[in-house]
């Protein structure tokens, strides 16, 4: 199957995205677009986002695909934000109706893999170590819809098996940084933006968030970045504030799940983990994986390569 181009498709709440994957050059072309959201609001309502997924794709995978001459393997595509039961997202039937045509038009098998485990994918891709894929290792997916530890092993059928052994326990780590970037009059997605300010901060903030059973929660880093701001505190200090809290969390979440599993390797994947001061941190710490920036964010180079990988395990 190296001769065969491998087709992916995503329709995430916050990005559309398509992408094609090339084992034998080892490598992805993608297109990805963010989708609009007006000034001032933290994201969108899922009928606009299916409105904008509908408007999007066609162009894409139109251009996309006239890059290309060569067979396409397969046709993957994310049909629900994770692995479990009653998981769903409207915005991800876009992906899967337009998935559904082209395979037929392509006469391709055509397999369905969660937001979830596209984000696994192509941090397993992107961060060099391909050499985790048939094993057993532990992913963090910490984005604007999800702060999930998890043990990802590895299965035939659907590549990655992945089981959830903790979580946020209530914000998410990309919600808080969108709401505190919103209290800072940044834009929509707020992670860059954030980013970029708590680097000029000089301040070190120690804190211990609340944690339970390898759990934590972040809804107090909105109330104390809220009170901060109130005070008179800089930006840059609030944003830098906000970043070492979710840090933190994240710390105290990679050594209760490497207790709880014992010494595995540990990916960490999604949106907020492009983040520069959290990945030099973790990193330091635990020697953890981290994506490529471009592919920590929603793409669909993880779905693309799932099927590759789906294809080349028979």
């Amino acid at each position: 199957m190296a001769d065969k181009l491998y087709l992916g498709i995503d329709t995430s709440n916050y990005t559309s995205s398509c992408a094609v994957y090339d084992p034998q050059k080892d490598c992805f072309d993608s297109r990805k677009q963010l989708l609009p959201v007006a000034d001032g609001q933290l994201g969108l309502r899922q009928s606009d986002a299916v409105f904008h997924h509908n408007k999007n794709l066609p162009p894409m995978l139109s251009e996309l695909c006239r890059c290309y001459t060569t067979s396409i393997g397969c046709v993957s595509y994310s049909r629900a934000p994770r692995d479990a039961d009653g998981s769903y997202m409207p915005c991800f039937t876009v992906g899967e109706g337009y998935a559904a045509v082209a395979a037929s038009l392509l006469a391709a098998p055509c397999y369905a893999f969660s937001h979830q485990a596209g984000h696994v994918a192509a941090a397993v891709w992107s961060s060099g170590h391909k050499e985790l894929i048939g094993h057993d290792f532990l992913a963090f997916h910490v984005s604007g819809g999800t702060t999930d530890v998890l043990l990802v092993h590895p299965d035939a059928e659907s590549v990655f098996r992945i089981e959830m052994i903790a979580s946020s326990l209530d914000l998410k780590a990309g919600q808080a940084v969108d709401r505190v970037g919103g209290l800072l009059g940044l834009p929509f997605p707020a992670g860059p933006h954030l980013d970029k300010l708590a680097c000029q901060s000089v301040k070190t903030y120690r804190v211990r968030p609340f944690q339970k059973d390898g759990s934590c929660s972040f809804s107090g880093v909105q109330n104390r970045c809220e009170a901060m701001l109130k005070a008179g505190e800089q930006p840059c200090d609030i944003a830098k504030y906000c970043l070492d809290y979710i840090e933190a969390a994240l710390t105290a979440m990679t050594e209760s799940a490497l207790k709880k599993c014992g010494e595995l390797p540990v990916l960490y994947a999604g949106g907020v983990m492009s983040n520069s001061l959290i990945r030099k941190d973790l990193t330091e710490k635990f020697g953890g994986y981290f994506a490529d920036p471009y592919y920590s964010s929603d793409n669909a180079a993880g779905t693309a390569y799932l099927g590759f990988l789906k294809e080349t395990w028979k």
